[in-house]
């Protein structure tokens, strides 16, 4: 019996560990932004928002993905969920009823880049967990990437 109980705690370790490696971080999000930059400013704005939504694309990385706004709320692009494209976002509220939208638009028009953290539904584990988004602005566009905490 104790051999089972050590197999289950073995085995449970792991798929954490698995789990964990799946996951993006803080530092992978923001190294993600700063490639699309890079992207953006090489191929011009049409061409990066089109491959920022394009779900096989570049830039998407484990769970990590880009997407972004324009200097309104509106989504302009979308790693993951094209159906968002052309929504405008700026009352979005997240689960604790923060405005979260509009503190990125206030960040990227007055900073220029920073971090917003909001409560959100993780589509890996279905619960809402703190999520922290970096933001650059680039022209009139920001560019984004959030990670689950």
């Amino acid at each position: 019996m104790k051999k089972i109980g050590l197999l289950v705690l073995v085995g449970l370790l792991f798929t954490s560990f698995a789990y964990a490696a799946d996951r993006g971080t803080a530092k992978e999000a923001q190294a993600l932004v700063k490639k699309a930059i890079t992207f953006y400013k090489a191929n011009g704005k049409a061409k990066a928002l089109d491959e920022f939504s394009n779900p096989k694309g570049q830039f998407i990385l484990k769970d990590l993905y880009i997407y972004s706004l324009d200097l309104n709320g509106k989504a302009i692009a979308h790693g993951t969920n094209q159906k968002l494209v052309g929504k405008d976002m700026i009352d979005i509220r997240d689960s604790a009823g923060k405005f979260f939208v509009k503190d990125i638009i206030s960040i990227a028009k007055s900073k220029g880049s920073g971090w917003v953290d909001y409560k959100w539904t993780d589509p890996v584990t279905k619960k809402i967990e703190p999520k922290s988004t970096y933001l650059e602005k680039v022209d009139d566009v920001i560019i984004l990437c959030g990670f689950y905490k």
